[in-house]
C-alpha cells in the first residue's frame, strides 16, 4: 500500500496531537510551522511576569519528534494553498499533499484599530511573552530614574483568562517582589488596571467564578473598569469609551482573536469569526481532502450551535479524533463524528486564588489553585518540563519570589 501524504499546518496542541497519531506504515507527514518549537499557550502570562524560563514552555520541534522517523518538520512561512494542484506553497518550497490539515490557530485580533495595533503588546507566542517581560522590567526601571506617571501604570485590556491571569500575576509581583528588588522606592504609585468591556470578567465562566475572580483581584489591588472599552492608545495615553485618559507605556492588548488564514481555501467556507467551517468530520466544507481543527476550525452541532469553545482540550482531541478518521479512511472502515465532552474551565488569579469549573462541581480558593497547578503540570510534554517547573513554582511558593527578572536587549538599540 502506497503511504498517503498529509500535510499539517501548525504545530500547537491540535497540530502536534494529530502528528503524532499518524502511523508510519501508512502516512508520511509534513508539519509545517513558522517557530521551530511547540509553544504551551497557557503558561504564556507566567513567561510575561517573570515566573517561569521561556525553555520551560517551550518545545522544539524537532526533540519532539525524533523517534517518529516519517514525520519531517519544515521551518517556514505559507504563502498559499493551491487545492487544485494539492500543493502548498511556502517560502521554503512547494509541498504535495493527498490531505492537507489545517492547524494554524489564532491570532490578536485588533478589530481593525491599527494605532492599537501598532502601539499595544500581545502575548500569542513565547516571544510576545518575553516581549512583555523586558518591557515590563524596563519600565520598571525607568520608573525609578524618570519618575513619569506613564511608567507606573500596568493596563491590561480584556477581561478573559489571559488578561485575569496578567493582572494577578502582576499585582503579586508589585506587592511581594518590587519592595525587595527597590528597598529604597516607593511603589504605591504602580497601578493594575484591567479594563473589559462587558460588566463582567471571565464571561465563559459561571456567575460565582466570576464574582470570586473579581473579588481575588480586588484583594490584590487591582483597578477592574468594566462597561467600558479602549478607544485609542498612542504609546503614551490610552482613551476609554468614557473620555477617561490614562497615562501608560504598558498596555497589554488581550481583548480578542481572530483566525489565522490561508490564501488559496475556498472563501465560503470563511466564517465572520475568521474561522472555517467544518463538518463532523473537521473537512472543510466544499473541500475534498482538506480539514482543519483546534481554534481556526468552526464546528456546529447540537451541544454547541455556535461551535465550539477555542480551548486547548477541544484542539487536543480534535487533533486525536482526525487522526484516528485518516486512519479509517485509509483502511476503507467508517469514520466517527468528533462529540467534545466539557471537561471544564479554570483560571488562576494568585496564590492560593483561582477558580475551577468542572461538569460536576464548581469551586475556588486553596483547592482549584491546587487543582490547576496539578493540571497544567501534567499537560507539559517532557518530564525535564514537568520537574524544572515544578521546582520553579516550590521556590516560588515558599519564598514569594524567584530570580527569572531578566532584561534582553540589544546592546546596539539605544
Amino acid at each position: 500500500m502506497n503511504k498517503k501524504k498529509v500535510i499539517i499546518i501548525g504545530g500547537g496542541f491540535a497540530g502536534l496531537h494529530l502528528s503524532k497519531g499518524l502511523p508510519a506504515n501508512l502516512f508520511e507527514v509534513i508539519l509545517i510551522d513558522k517557530v521551530n518549537h511547540h509553544q504551551f499557550q497557557p503558561l504564556f502570562y507566567q513567561v510575561a511576569s517573570s515566573r517561569l524560563e521561556p525553555s520551560n514552555i517551550s518545545f522544539p520541534f524537532r526533540k519532539i519528534l525524533q523517534k517518529l522517523k516519517h514525520i519531517n518538520f519544515v521551518l517556514g512561512n505559507v504563502l498559499s494553498v493551491d487545492p487544485k494542484m494539492n500543493s502548498v506553497i511556502t517560502d521554503n518550497g512547494n509541498y504535495t499533499y493527498d490531505h492537507l490539515v489545517i492547524a494554524t490557530g489564532c491570532k490578536t485580533n485588533f478589530y481593525g484599530n491599527k494605532e492599537l495595533e501598532t502601539h499595544s503588546l500581545t502575548m500569542k507566542s513565547t516571544f510576545e511573552a518575553i516581549t512583555i517581560r523586558n518591557q515590563i522590567l524596563l519600565n520598571l526601571e525607568n520608573a525609578v530614574t524618570k519618575k513619569e506617571d506613564s511608567f507606573f501604570n500596568i493596563v491590561l485590556v480584556g477581561g478573559g483568562p489571559t488578561g485575569v491571569e496578567l493582572a494577578g500575576a502582576f499585582a503579586e509581583m508589585k506587592k511581594n517582589i518590587l519592595p525587595k528588588d527597590y528597598p529604597h522606592h516607593n511603589f504605591s504609585k504602580l497601578k493594575i488596571i484591567l479594563i473589559e468591556g462587558s460588566p463582567n470578567i471571565l464571561n465563559q465562566m459561571a456567575v460565582e467564578s466570576q464574582q470570586a475572580s473579581r473579588k481575588y483581584l480586588e484583594e490584590l489591588g487591582v483597578q477592574l473598569i468594566t462597561n467600558t472599552t479602549v478607544k485609542s492608545y498612542d504609546g503614551a495615553t490610552v482613551l476609554l469609551s468614557s473620555g477617561e485618559l490614562l497615562a501608560c507605556q504598558n498596555l497589554i492588548w488581550a481583548a480578542g482573536v481572530t483566525g489565522n488564514l490561508l490564501n488559496g481555501i475556498n472563501t465560503d467556507a470563511i466564517t465572520k469569526s475568521n474561522r472555517y467551517t467544518v463538518n463532523r468530520y473537521n473537512k472543510v466544507n466544499d473541500e475534498i481532502n482538506i480539514f482543519a481543527i483546534g481554534d481556526i476550525a468552526l464546528m456546529k452541532t447540537e451541544k454547541y450551535p455556535g461551535g465550539h469553545p477555542q480551548l486547548a482540550n477541544v484542539a487536543i482531541n480534535q487533533g486525536n479524533r482526525l487522526a484516528k478518521n485518516l486512519i479509517a479512511m485509509v483502511q476503507q472502515k467508517p469514520m466517527k463524528e468528533y462529540e467534545y465532552t466539557d471537561l471544564g474551565v479554570m483560571a488562576t488569579v494568585g496564590k492560593h486564588k483561582a477558580v475551577v469549573e468542572l461538569p460536576f462541581i464548581k469551586f475556588s480558593g486553596y483547592l482549584a489553585w491546587f487543582v490547576w497547578m496539578f493540571l497544567h503540570l501534567m499537560l507539559i510534554l517532557s518530564v525535564r518540563n514537568k520537574l524544572m517547573i515544578f521546582i520553579n513554582w516550590g521556590w516560588n511558593y515558599l519564598t514569594n519570589d524567584n530570580s527569572l527578572r531578566l532584561i534582553f536587549k540589544n546592546p546596539k538599540v539605544k
